[in-house]
């Protein structure tokens, strides 16, 4: 015996032992059968994406030259595929007028556009010079409906890249008309042939025609000569073009001689917004999830798992409060699984104020969202607003404005006035607290040149009678100036020291 135990011994302490193999579990064979999952989708809807439908309009015949370079658009499957491509990627290629025809219709796209537009023409332009003149303008400018025709020209604009208005005096169905250049001088257009109306031309319409792509000290160097809107030959001075980012001369052809719009501009950050506003909704949608711990043998082996769904159809029905559930203390559990949503609201309203930092437009005008805090204000982001707007106006609209307004002195005049001229009105105004602290800063100096023998009564009158600002602008001040009264109350006093009032 004692024999048995020393050789045990000498084998253990010498490693010869051989080592102890655990038994290997044996990988269970899971399946889950059809009716299983037939069971599990009863509960809710299955997510799908519609299908497309959208499709491109084709161009009518002939409106397109043959053998151009880099001037032939693509098939409509490409554009689709394109399309789609950049809902997943912040593409840098042009998404075509197609594509940003539709996303116009998503109100993140359209409210920033209509912003843009309503504030451009909110205020408009002041014409300047003879007031007889002045009014016939500003009528014929009201028929022609100039004002809403540019806002509706920004606002497209601002969906596409680029927008065109077509003058027309009549000819807008006379090819050989179209194709010759607009002399903007009296023997081209006057009061008997004066402009009719102004109409909108989408770039859908219109594609570029010869440019000069060789010689960049050639007048023409990316300059397209004529357009063709639908057929017709258009010369590029009936039509006068609306770019807000203009695009190097390399993309020029590729964007069909537009800018980048502002709906592609702000696709990266509208884009994040809609993917984080759908993951909170669905985070608070689910946040908190029953978790039913029992036995699924006989599902994980392939059977239909009637009694398992029997069981989680039992449990929905006395969830609430006022229900009880029982469970098997042996092999069930029931546990509750929540996702912590605190500081969601502050991600998702970052991600819906980027918005306004690529527009440029404040968020109390954007989003309606006014500043929090202790003397907390939009007095500064609305004026870089406001400022962003006249830089607008001047660099896109102005132009076109100057050959409108000098078509129209032709149609009304038969000549151009060179005392006429307009600016454009500033959208930033002063509070009446404001106004008034100026009317009395002012009067006060006025008060001081008169002293000083600098200016005399009547020139200061008739500064505030021509100025716009003044409480005595328009009123008839032709008369003699009063005469200013005299404060004698220090030589009025009652006979027992009592002062008299002041008169008045």
């Amino acid at each position: 015996m004692f024999d048995r135990i020393r050789a045990a011994w000498r084998a253990f302490w010498n490693s010869t032992a051989a080592p102890v193999v655990a038994a290997k579990a044996e990988a269970r064979d899971l399946r889950i059968s059809n009716a299983v999952m037939w069971e599990a989708e009863r509960h809710g809807g299955r997510a799908f994406m519609p299908q497309e439908t959208f499709l491109r309009a084709s161009p009518l015949p002939g409106t397109l030259p043959q053998g151009f370079a880099m001037d032939s658009l693509p098939a409509t499957d490409t554009l689709a595929t394109y399309a789609l491509q950049q809902l997943h990627h912040e593409g840098l290629g042009f998404l075509g007028y197609p594509y940003l025809a539709e996303l116009s219709q998503r109100g993140e796209y359209r409210k920033i556009a209509s912003i843009w537009a309503e504030h451009c023409t909110r205020k408009w332009i002041k014409i300047s010079g003879d007031d007889a003149k002045v009014k016939k303008l500003e009528a014929e400018l009201e028929r022609l409906d100039v004002r809403e025709t540019f806002r509706k020209a920004i606002e497209r604009e601002c969906f596409f890249g680029r927008m065109q208005l077509f003058m027309d005096f009549g000819d807008w169905n006379r090819p050989d008309e179209l194709t010759v250049p607009l002399a903007v001088d009296d023997r081209k257009i006057g009061p008997e042939r004066p402009l009719k109306r102004l109409t909108l031309v989408e770039p859908m319409w219109s594609y570029p025609g010869i440019y000069s792509a060789q010689n960049p000290l050639a007048p023409d160097f990316y300059n397209p000569s004529n357009w063709f809107v639908s057929g017709l030959t258009v010369h590029a001075s009936r039509l006068l073009t609306l770019v807000g980012h203009e695009m190097p001369n390399m993309l020029k052809p590729a964007y069909a001689f537009g800018g980048v719009s502002l709906t592609q501009l702000c696709k990266p950050y509208v884009d994040n917004w809609l993917r984080t506003r759908q993951s909170v909704s669905d985070l608070i949608s689910a946040f908190s999830v029953m978790v039913l711990k029992t036995n699924m043998e006989s599902v994980l082996a392939g059977g239909p798992g009637d009694a398992l769904f029997t069981r989680v159809d039992m449990f929905n029905k006395m969830r609430d409060n006022r229900g009880a559930f029982v469970i098997d203390k042996g092999e069930e559990d029931f546990t509750n699984v929540s996702a912590p949503i605190a500081g969601l609201h502050e991600l998702q309203a970052q991600a819906q104020e980027q918005m306004s930092s690529i527009s440029s437009i404040p968020l109390v005008i954007l989003l309606g969202i006014t500043p929090s805090g202790l003397n907390a204000s939009s007095e500064g982001e609305i004026r870089v607003f406001y400022d962003a707007i006249m830089a607008y106006n001047e660099r896109v609209c102005a132009p076109a404005l100057r050959t409108l307004l000098d078509v129209v002195q032709l149609s009304v005049f038969g000549k151009i006035e060179d005392d006429i001229a307009f600016e454009f009105e500033s959208l930033w105004e002063m509070s009446d607290k404001d106004k008034a602290d100026v009317r009395k800063s002012d009067a006060e100096a006025d008060v001081g040149y008169i002293n000083a023998g600098v200016v005399d009564a009547e020139e200061v009158r008739e500064r505030l009678r021509n100025d716009e600002t003044s409480l005595f602008h328009g009123v008839d001040l032709s008369g003699p100036p009063p005469e200013p009264q005299v404060d004698m109350s220090d030589d009025l006093k009652g006979a027992e020291g009592a002062t008299l009032p002041k008169a008045v």
